[in-house]
């Protein structure tokens, strides 16, 4: 198995509330991983996380506050593969969406995270991409085609609905009749639009 040379978090972001900012502090204070941890609070509330591992490699997490909420969008690069988990597990616990590469002497694994699940995996070797895994949203698939099919339910209400105007059109003596009739037709027609658009 190839040894990994270092995890590189490209783009990550995290909101957390109040009480989840505490459980993210809490999440690297164990025992299997000697981690010194610093807060920093600024004037304005926002944190600076520090973390320091016994080789005295430094991770440092900036936590914006905006609007009642902690937001840390950033970058950095951790060799520690103790800390690169914790790292990993409060991107995938506190559903933080990131572009994580795994660096390895030949090759590199790409993952995408979006609300804490991977939901893209790339092999990177030599500039080329190699899909390895794609989320697939059924479900999602699956709702967007049931609203496609009623959005096609709606349209053949509407020819329907035109039909019978068109015969009445045709069955109407006076003008004033005809124009009603016209009125209407020209708002299903526009629906009809609105609904093929």
């Amino acid at each position: 198995m190839a040894q990994r040379l270092a995890t590189e978090y490209v783009k990550t972001c995290l909101t957390l509330s109040e009480a989840e900012m505490i459980q993210f502090i809490k999440l690297f204070d164990v025992q299997d991983v000697q981690l010194e941890v610093q807060v920093q609070v600024t004037e304005n509330g926002s944190q600076e996380i520090v973390l320091r591992d016994d080789s005295g490699e430094e991770v440092s997490l900036t936590f914006e506050r905006r609007q009642g909420k902690y937001v840390c969008e950033g970058s950095c690069r951790v060799s520690n593969p103790k800390l690169s988990n914790l790292i990993r597990k409060a991107v995938s616990q506190f559903k933080g969406d990131a572009i994580v590469n795994r660096i390895y002497p030949a090759f590199t694994m790409k993952y995408v995270y979006k609300r804490g699940s991977v939901v893209q995996i790339s092999e990177i070797t030599s500039g080329k991409h190699k899909l390895v895994y794609e989320y697939k949203d059924t479900v999602g698939q699956l709702e967007r085609l049931y609203r496609q099919q009623n959005v096609e339910r709606q349209i053949s209400s509407v020819y329907s609905q035109i039909d019978q105007l068109l015969d009445e059109r045709n069955r109407s003596d006076s003008a004033s009749g005809q124009r009603s009739v016209d009125e209407q037709l020209a708002r299903l027609a526009h629906k009809l639009f609105e609904l093929e658009a």
